[in-house]
């Protein structure tokens, strides 16, 4: 059961579904989860779906219930008694008031996994504090190290805390199932964005704590490795990342100047760095004689490959050969194109196939089947806007 918004959560239960979960996600009737209402482009036009929205809920049966309300909260029980996960991203305390916290469920459902996603935790001063990704980047010093060398931090364009979050919260909740097995008992996860952003800095954390030193920024480049950055091409840029000696010789011979591995200059790491001013003007001056593509061709064996816009990355070949791309048939809105399940297991493969439900497209079915309602029951709810 599913009742997160946004990103962190709705990623979490996108990637159980791809791997055989029946995620129902439960959405208040009245607009649904956040990223419906989202801007930018929405498929089937302006009336249709956020593309927000369509990128993190795919698979998913969607019921519009309203929890706030006595009756609302029967049915969720209803559904918790046969459910083994329950996902959550509220504030703590909020569900309290509508009997839906750990501490109400846990004695009623032994067996369940209870996921919490909070801010700062459901425990401690900061707890009640609301927290999205950017803010996030922001006091966990990550943004510190992003950005140009003599310009300011910037965030992450991709919610990389959001996203991290959910891949803990799915390898957590496939943990606690597994302990399951053996206990026989739930238990209650708690994950925390801050935590997560903290755990994200790893060797730049690392760097400060045994160092005492602030990391510094490189932009497109590396700190500690050379030649580790964006370079130009006759009409482009590739970025290149070479880090240990063994690449370093092979990029000289591929770039027709085996001599530089010899040069006292460049002849370690740590002279690369020392001198990359250096380095990287020689090295331009060799890569703008041709393509960035023809350059990705000589550095097939090579940690090398050209910067690409979105539709230079999404119509590469490879993408299509690797199943990455899928186009979904949705209810209310028709074809959608959206990118599909990485996960590729020999033996039982992912079922990324169904498209993100329409609000409340699953009302119905999970109240009948799942609930057990019957459909006069399903109707005076309706009329009394429990559920849409």
């Amino acid at each position: 059961m599913d009742f997160t918004r946004v990103i962190a959560g709705p990623m979490c239960t996108q990637m159980l579904s791809d791997m055989g979960a029946e995620v129902i996600k439960i959405e208040n009737p009245d607009g649904g989860d956040d990223t419906r209402k989202g801007a930018g482009p929405r498929a089937g036009g302006e009336t249709g779906e956020s593309h927000f929205f369509m990128t993190f809920n795919r698979g998913k049966k969607s019921v519009a219930l309203d929890f706030t309300k006595p009756d609302g909260q029967k049915i969720v029980h209803k559904l918790l008694e046969k459910a083994d996960v329950m996902i959550e991203n509220f504030r703590p305390g909020v569900l309290k008031k509508y009997g839906l916290d750990w501490a109400s469920v846990r004695d009623k459902y032994p067996k369940l996994i209870y996921l919490s996603i909070s801010a700062y935790g459901q425990t401690g001063p900061l707890s009640d504090r609301p927290g999205y990704d950017p803010v996030l980047q922001a006091e966990s010093g990550m943004m510190s190290v992003n950005g140009e060398a003599n310009g300011e931090g910037l965030r992450h364009a991709i919610a990389i805390v959001d996203t991290m979050t959910a891949i803990h919260s799915a390898s957590a909740i496939n943990a606690a199932l597994y302990a399951r097995t053996s206990t026989g008992k739930g238990q209650q996860i708690d994950l925390a964005l801050y935590d997560t952003a903290l755990v994200s800095l790893g060797n730049m954390g690392s760097y400060y704590l045994i160092g005492g030193d602030q990391p510094r920024r490189a932009g497109n480049g590396h700190f500690a490795s050379a030649p580790n950055s964006s370079f130009e091409t006759s009409n482009g840029k590739i970025y290149m990342a070479v880090a240990n000696q063994k690449l370093f010789a092979d990029t000289c011979k591929a770039m027709g100047h085996p001599e530089w591995v010899s040069d006292p200059r460049f002849s370690t790491i740590a002279e690369r760095v020392a001198n990359k001013p250096l380095l990287t003007s020689m090295m331009e001056e060799v890569l703008k004689t041709d393509t960035k593509e023809n350059w990705t061709q000589k550095f097939r064996h090579l940690p090398a490959g050209p910067i690409r816009t979105m539709k230079e990355a999404l119509d590469e070949p490879e993408v299509k050969r690797r199943g990455m791309l899928k186009t979904y048939k949705h209810t209310r809105v028709g074809d959608v194109p959206l990118i599909g399940s990485n996960y590729h297991f020999s033996d039982t493969p992912v079922d990324d196939t169904h498209p993100p439900p329409a609000l409340g497209e699953h009302t119905d079915s999970v109240l009948k089947d799942i609930a057990g309602l019957g459909a006069d029951e399903i109707k005076a709810l309706r009329e009394k806007k429990v559920v849409g």
